[in-house]
């Protein structure tokens, strides 16, 4: 029995999904001829409560777009320095871009508004670069799936009003903080000037994530999908996933949640487990003992049980729960975690 906890992109569509998928009405998207894109796009804007979306075929490629959208050559944002953004998006902020980033020592990549404002180059001042952008992940997922309070977003939301900046989420997970938090996608809609989710992460689809904002935003976006070389044509079988997935998979992440902290309790328990991180999400983050056990020596136990993890350096190891991840599997992997 295999055990996949490399991450939650690792999900093949259920039987659902790719019934939707194979009955899907599609068309030319990049004419905008594509019922279940315009479906889709219509769907999530709504979720939103923002007057527009745009399908793309990568978190990357959408992140990527929304800071060409507000910057230009020689600007800088800010963001946490375990930002997606900055550690991994192959260095698209300064190759597509031509942007820096100022990046901020926060708590688990998450800054204060405090910290933001004091990363905020006087725009008067030339020899630093402009200021133009705050970038925020949620959740973060070099932070073990951190969620953000959401007061916190709030006062920073007012210091991008007040230096005028614009302000984008990074919501590659961002359904899992809604499924753990109060607060809706509406309240998150009218935060950001731009937001990004991701559909192939917790939601199970093969491809896909989704851009939101407003319609003039949202219009010079396909420009800039198309420069970087995002259109699709009959995507709607695609998106025919992503409107499943929307329809059916956002309250099942709690069981993801549920497991995740099952796991922990037992990595805490463990004589060779030197630290968890804080679990809130499907992200659990650990660091062995190394005066007992090396990190690839312990990946490679588990592997000898097929059980995947992967290693994030400097000693951190990680997993990530999803739906293709069984309650049977979930028995077997705590009782082998014990056993080592």
């Amino acid at each position: 029995m295999k055990i996949n906890l490399i991450s939650d992109t690792v999900t093949k569509p259920s039987p659902g999904m790719l019934s939707a998928m194979m009955s899907a009405e599609v068309g030319d998207d990049v004419f905008k001829e594509d019922p279940s894109v315009n479906a889709l796009e219509e769907k999530a804007a709504s979720l939103f409560q923002r007057e527009a979306a745009l399908f793309f075929p990568s978190g990357t490629m959408t992140n990527q777009t929304a800071i060409k959208l507000h910057t230009n050559p020689g600007d800088q944002l800010i963001c946490d320095k375990y930002a997606h953004v900055y550690n991994y998006e192959g260095g698209g902020v300064s190759f597509n871009s031509g942007v820096s980033c100022r990046l901020v020592d926060g708590h688990r990549g998450m800054m204060k508004a405090e910290q933001v404002e004091a990363a905020v180059n006087p725009p008067d001042f030339y020899h630093s670069p402009l200021t133009k952008l705050v970038c925020i992940e949620n959740t973060t997922n070099k932070g073990g799936g951190a969620c953000w309070d959401f007061d916190e977003l709030k006062h920073i939301q007012q210091i991008c009003k007040k230096h005028s900046l614009a302000y984008h989420l990074d919501g590659a997970r961002l359904w899992n903080a809604l499924v753990n938090g109060s607060h809706t996608a509406s309240d998150y809609g009218k935060l950001f000037d731009t937001i990004s989710v991701c559909l192939s992460k917790g939601l199970g689809c093969p491809v896909g994530s989704i851009l939101i904002g407003d319609s003039n935003t949202i219009e010079k976006a396909i420009r800039i999908r198309k420069i970087l070389g995002g259109g699709m044509r009959q995507a709607g079988y695609l998106a025919a996933a992503g409107i499943y997935a929307l329809d059916h998979n956002i309250d099942r992440l709690a069981e993801d949640h549920k497991k995740a902290k099952e796991i922990a309790g037992v990595l805490k328990a463990h004589k060779l487990v030197k630290k968890v991180e804080p679990v809130e999400t499907n992200i659990i983050i650990f660091e062995v003992n190394e005066d007992m056990v090396k990190a690839e020596h312990f990946i490679q136990k588990l592997l000898e049980k097929d059980i995947h993890i992967i290693g994030m350096g400097q000693g951190k190891l990680r997993m990530v729960t999803h739906l293709d991840y069984t309650d049977e599997m979930h028995g077997y992997l705590l009782e082998i975690l014990k056993s080592i």
